[in-house]
Parts: structure tokens; C-alpha cells; sequence
């Protein structure tokens, strides 16, 4: 009786939200039940438990966003699509360079959330840790779905899971056959080429791609890119029972970076260059659908030249620079098996280590190799037909912190075959990155031996003594499948308490600087006091009417912090629209619309200056057309992204304050408009 109570609310609700964004005619409504596919099988994740779950089995709200959509958006850039995730915050600082977080609170590089590219962990552990999305070797074609847990999800990969996962995960090289071939061109110097041959024979499947990306970026910004990126995926069935995947990476990228009237050419006009590889080992072997056994091995080798000079009137030449190096070597073995035929469990062991290097961002040191070690499971039982119960914990050890046990709870009751409801609990700590804890930047004048000489300032002063945070997650969901509609709703209502939060805090030098007016002394420390959000955010997606999908987002966010600063770092609201049309004869176009509240994107350290980039509107388009030209499928396409108002999205820290940027943005996202062309052969 609840269950039909809370579906003809929520129905009525969804009639009249669909009837806005599309023609709900009387003679439509007949056509919904023949037409839809809509009950057809739920998608089945991974990334959720490590354990393969129908959606409304998981442990908590994942989004998928499939191939289909991935295509039908026209992205040149991967973290974009994650804009039209519920609760993913995004910011385009420069025109290659994206701020990803989920509910906000990133620092400068954020690290709230795990990112994998089929199931390696991307995260890079030099100085800053992070992300560089614009680095990556991957092409965005290249991926079959990428599914976000939206929540906590340490119980499954360890720290740095701290509010969500982002599994990005590629398409198997038996998939498809032949070449393909795109090109992109457009305004602000895009121009564009991807090529892919996927071959070989049965029992082993291969995929090459190679791209090269390159644009002027933002108008009137040295944020130029041309990134180059290889990479490989072979799946080899050595028998009925063992698969052996390959993958490996090379990417090297070129992008504009700085100001020209940056304060004492702080951060000055400059061209820098990173390059990353990347070698990715599994070996699977099923038994049945219910039992496999998985070993992994990864290395990631990351490095970045990044040097310029400053100038003050004391001292007319001091070099700057943030070059830095990483490796993070990777080994895992997974477990999975059905204890009953109502139960399954896996379990697994994981080691790593990390190494970064950064001669002028740890003052002539290294920072210590980090090693980890972990043990983790997970346990699925269905008590009922209708009740369910996941479980599980982890033990990690990251380097000198001390053992970790991560739990997590989550009971989940199908109601009927359309609406599930979940609750759960789970908790993570997060491992803060090398430059947080070991950052000992010292500026000297050119010539000045740093052994003896007076540093002309000290902007980052270490703190071994950071303590680690941790995230205490509440949270209660809903599922539901709408036959009249051909809609799904997935709701979640959350309460994530984070203690020992770490912020940026000006402090008095132990050694006085001579340009301390200009750049202060800062440490990273924890707040004595939580950090605590609270709302809901739901998305729904429908297909109305036959050739229609619309995807809705929306989240809303209560902050509550006893640090104003840090209250501006999570949007208090995003709302996102995305509206996908085939028209037939081969005709398509899809529309997404984003509205981002008020964000801070960084740790605002500068006294004085406003960090906060205020609310914006962005629209992006395209419209393809799919024919045949000699016998070889072709796609025409013409898209253009940031169309509308010019908007700030994320403010760009110390040049906030000058003169000339007061209550105007310093790097507005500018309108590109591109056209493509790709043919498979």
C-alpha cells in the first residue's frame, strides 16, 4: 500500500515535469505501451561492491552513462560528460584544464573522489595529487560506460573513495571491427584527428588508437593545448576458462599556462608539458557466472615540466618552477563466489607503492615512497525475495597512518518490481596527497645559495603532523520504474559528516621573507570542528515518446561549517537538462542545458580576495547527421559547447584581486563551435 501511494505521487509528479519538457498529446499517451523498451533488464554495474549487481541491487545510487549517450553528446573532452551526473560539481578553469569533485569542497586538485579507468586508479600521487583529465591516454571513443557511485565507497577502493567513485571503463577489443577515422575542426584553432583499428581473430581481439587534440582555448587566455595520445587494448581467450587484457598508454601534452600581469609574474605567461604512461596487466579466470578469480598489475609513470621566473623590484630574476615526477606500481587479487544460491561474497588483497619527486616543491627533497597494503570484502545476501543486505569492510595500511578499518552497511527492499528503497551507512578516510603533508616551497633570488641565503618568501611551510580525514555517510535512496512514462527515477537523500578537514591557512615565517605582503607564508591544517552536507539530489530519465530520452538532474546541498570559505566550496544546487533527439532519415541532436550555483573552487589563501565564481547558465548543442558514402558509414556533426552568457567557473585565485578583475571574471569559458566528420571503413 505505501509502495502505490509513494508511485501515484511521484507519478503525478514525473506526468507534469515530462508534459513541460515535451508534447504529452492525448493520442501519445496510447503509444507508450507499445513502444517502450523501458522493461527491459536494469543495467548490471561493478563498480558498486566489486560485485556484477543489477542497479537496484547495488549498495547505493550509481549513474551509467552508456555509449550511446557518450556518442550522442559530442564531447571532446572526458571529464565533461560528468557534468550531467547528479551532484558531480565541475569547473573549466582554463580551456584544458577541469576541476571534478563530487558536492564540491575541492581543494585545488581535488581528491574526493576515486577515478579508475577499468579499475586502475588514476589518481596521481605526485605533489599535488588529483586528476589531470587532459592528460589521460584516452580518446574519449574509446569507452563503452562510465559508471559514478555517487557516495562514499572506501569499503570497496580503499581511500581517496572518499565521497564517490568514477569507473571508467573501456570497450572490449572484440567489439567492433575495421577503422575509424574523425576529424574536428572549429573555432579557437580546434582542430582534431582520431584514427582506430580494431582487428584480430577469435581468440584475440585488438584496438589502436592515436589522437592528437589542439586548440587556442579561452578567448584571450595563454591556454593553448595540443595533446597527443596512443594507446592499446588486447583481449587474448587462452582457454574456456582464462582471458589475459592488455592495456598501455602514452600521452603527452603541450598547453599554455599563466598571466601576463600576474603579481611579480607570480604566474607568469609560460608553455608547460606533462606526460604520462601507463601499463595495465589482468588476468581472469571464470569458473561460472557465479565464481572468477582476477589478478591485476599496474604502473603508472607520470612527469611535468612546468618553469618560469618572477621578478620584484629587489629582485629582478628569482626562477620558479613545479616541475615533478610520479610512479605508482599496482598488484591485486580478487576473489569472487556464491556462498548459497541467495549469497555472494568477494574478497580480495592489494599492495602499492607510490614515489614523487619534486626537487622545488619539497626544497630539495623527496618525499618518502608511500606503500600500501589492503585486504577488503564484500557480502551480498538476499534475506527474501525482497530484502537484501550488502555488507562489508577493509583494512588498509597507507604509509605512516595507522590501520584503517572502513565499514559499510546498506539494506535494500524491492517494494515490487518497480521501486526499490535503500539505507545504508559507510564510512572512509582519505589519503591527503604528498604536497599537503611534505610541501616546502622556499623562492630565492637567482644566484642565492638556498643552503645559506635569506628565501625572498615562503608560500608553503610543511606539516608532518596533518592528520587524516575521515567521512561519516548517511544516506536513504529510491529506485523506481515508470511503465507509463518509460522513466526511471533514482533518488538519494544524504548526510556525509567530515572531520578533520584539511584547509590552506596563512601562518606566521619562521624565516621573514622579503615579499611577504605580496605571497604569505601557508600551511595546510586540519579543522578542530566538522563539516557536515546535507541534501538530496535525484535524476530522472525518460523517453516520452518514440526517437525521445531526457535526462533531468537536479541537487540540492545544505552546508554546515563554522568556516565560511569552506561553506563556498560546495554549490548549494545544479540542475542539468539534457534532451536527446532522433528524428529518423538519420537526422540526431542533443541539448544539454546547466545551471551551476555559486563555487570556490581552491583554497582562497590570498587575504581579502573573493574566490567565489558566481552562478551560470551554459547550453551545449549538436546536431549530426549518419549516411552512407561509398559504402562506409559517415557522420556529420556540428557542436558547440559554452554557448549563451560568458561565465566564470572557477576563479583563478590570486589574479582575482587585481585591479583589473574586480567583480569581472579572469578566465570566462568562451563559446568553441566545432564541425566533425567520422567514417568507419
Amino acid at each position: 500500500m505505501l509502495s502505490l501511494l509513494f508511485r501515484r505521487s511521484l507519478l503525478t509528479a514525473l506526468a507534469g515535469l515530462v508534459c513541460t519538457l515535451s508534447p504529452c498529446a492525448a493520442d501519445n499517451q496510447a503509444q507508450f505501451g507499445a513502444e517502450t523498451p523501458f522493461f527491459e533488464d536494469l543495467p548490471t554495474v561493478l563498480s558498486a561492491s566489486r560485485l556484477p549487481q543489477v542497479l537496484n541491487e547495488a549498495p547505493g545510487a550509481v549513474t551509467i552513462l552508456d555509449r550511446h549517450f557518450i556518442q550522442a553528446t559530442g564531447y571532446r573532452d572526458i571529464a565533461r560528460l560528468l557534468r550531467l551526473v547528479p551532484g558531480m560539481q565541475i569547473g573549466q578553469e582554463r580551456g584544458h584544464s577541469q576541476w571534478v569533485t563530487y558536492h564540491g569542497l575541492g581543494s585545488d586538485y581535488p581528491t574526493e573522489i576515486q577515478v579508475l579507468v577499468d579499475g586502475r586508479s588514476v589518481y596521481a600521487p605526485s605533489a599535488f595529487g588529483g586528476v589531470d583529465w587532459s592528460s589521460l591516454p584516452l580518446t574519449v571513443d574509446e569507452i563503452d560506460r562510465i559508471e559514478v557511485v555517487r557516495g562514499t565507497n572506501s569499503n570497496a577502493y580503499g581511500a581517496n573513495a572518499f565521497l564517490g567513485v568514477v569507473n571508467i571503463i573501456t570497450r572490449h577489443s572484440h567489439q567492433g571491427r575495421g577503422v575509424t577515422v574523425q576529424t574536428n575542426l572549429g573555432s579557437h584553432g580546434i582542430s582534431d584527428l582520431r584514427a582506430s583499428w580494431t582487428g584480430g581473430s577469435d581468440d584475440t581481439g585488438m584496438r589502436l588508437t592515436a589522437s592528437r587534440l589542439q586548440d587556442n582555448g579561452f578567448s584571450r587566455l595563454n591556454d593553448s593545448r595540443v595533446s597527443q595520445t596512443v594507446s592499446l587494448r588486447s583481449d587474448h581467450r587462452v582457454n574456456a576458462t582464462d582471458e589475459l587484457t592488455v592495456r598501455a598508454g602514452y600521452s603527452r601534452l603541450e598547453r599554455g599556462m599563466g598571466y601576463p600581469d600576474s603579481i611579480y609574474n607570480n604566474n607568469g605567461e609560460r608553455t608547460a608539458n606533462a606526460e604520462v604512461s601507463t601499463l595495465h596487466l589482468t588476468w581472469r579466470r571464470t569458473f561460472s557466472h557465479d565464481e572468477e578469480w582476477l589478478i591485476s598489475f599496474y604502473r603508472n609513470h607520470e612527469a611535468s615540466i612546468d618553469r618560469w621566473t618572477a621578478s620584484s623590484p629587489s629582485f629582478p630574476v628569482v626562477p620558479l618552477n613545479r616541475d615533478r615526477s610520479s610512479n605508482r606500481t599496482n598488484i591485486e587479487l580478487q576473489h569472487r563466489f556464491a556462498l548459497t544460491s541467495q549469497a555472494r561474497m568477494v574478497w580480495g588483497l592489494e599492495g602499492r607503492r607510490d614515489d614523487s619527486k619534486g626537487s622545488f616543491l619539497f626544497f630539495g627533497s623527496a618525499p618518502p615512497e608511500v606503500n600500501m597494503y589492503r585486504a577488503f570484502s564484500n557480502f551480498d545476501w538476499h534475506l527474501t525475495p525482497a530484502w537484501q543486505l550488502n555488507f562489508g569492510g577493509l583494512l588498509e595500511k597507507n604509509g605512516d597512518v595507522a590501520t584503517q578499518f572502513i565499514p559499510r552497511a546498506f539494506l535494500n527492499w524491492q517494494a515490487s518490481p518497480s521501486d526499490t528503497f535503500r539505507m545504508g551507512y559507510a564510512r572512509a578516510w582519505q589519503q591527503r596527497n604528498m604536497f599537503d603533508i611534505y610541501g616546502d616551497v622556499r623562492v630565492f633570488a637567482s644566484g642565492t645559495d638556498p643552503r645559506t641565503g635569506t628565501p625572498v618568501a615562503w608560500p608553503y611551510v610543511p606539516n608532518p603532523n596533518l592528520r587524516t580525514p575521515s567521512v561519516d555517510t548517511l544516506e536513504v535512496g529510491y529506485l523506481g520504474r515508470f511503465h507509463a512514462l518509460d522513466a526511471t527515477l533514482d533518488l538519494r537523500i544524504f548526510n556525509e559528516k567530515i572531520t578533520n578537514f584539511v584547509i590552506r591557512r596563512n601562518i606566521p615565517p619562521s624565516i621573514a621573507p622579503l615579499v611577504l605582503s605580496a605571497l604569505p607564508s601557508s600551511q595546510f591544517v586540519n579543522l578542530d570542528s566538522p563539516v557536515t552536507l546535507r541534501g538530496l539530489e535525484y535524476q530522472l530519465r525518460t523517453k516520452p515518446r518514440a526517437g525521445t530520452e531526457i535526462l533531468f538532474n537536479h541537487t540540492l546541498i545544505d552546508r554546515h561549517t563554522d568556516e565560511p570559505e569552506v561553506a563556498k566550496r560546495t554549490a548549494p544546487y545544479t540542475v542539468s537538462l539534457t534532451w536527446l533527439q532522433d528524428f529518423g532519415t538519420g537526422w540526431k541532436s542533443t541539448a544539454s542545458i546547466l545551471r551551476m550555483g555559486s563555487l570556490a573552487g581552491g583554497y582562497g589563501y590570498v587575504p581579502t580576495c573573493d574566490y567565489t565564481s558566481r552562478a551560470y547558465t551554459s547550453l551545449d548543442l549538436r546536431i549530426a547527421r549518419t549516411l552512407e558514402l561509398g559504402g562506409r558509414r559517415t557522420e556529420i556533426a556540428l557542436s558547440g559547447i559554452n554557448l549563451g552568457e560568458h561565465h566564470q567557473e572557477i576563479a583563478d585565485r590570486s589574479q582575482q584581486c587585481l585591479p583589473a578583475y574586480l567583480n569581472k571574471p579572469v578566465n570566462p569559458a568562451s563559446s568553441m563551435v566545432w564541425l566533425s566528420l567520422g567514417i568507419e571503413i
